[in-house]
């Protein structure tokens, strides 16, 4: 189980992520470039933090 501050420290992240990254859901998953589909590990990364 995380901590307080990690979970909030998660949280930030997220909302840096959602106003810095691109939104990539609408994209076809198989033609992605692997610099998306490295975008898409890392913002489903962050997000099982923030859940956990």
């Amino acid at each position: 189980m995380a901590s307080v501050a990690s979970k909030t420290a998660f949280k930030i992240l997220t909302k840096v992520n959602r106003l810095l990254l691109p939104s990539l859901s609408k994209l076809d998953m198989n033609r992605l470039s692997k610099t998306d589909k490295v975008l898409i590990a890392y913002k489903y990364w962050v997000v099982m933090h923030v859940l956990d």
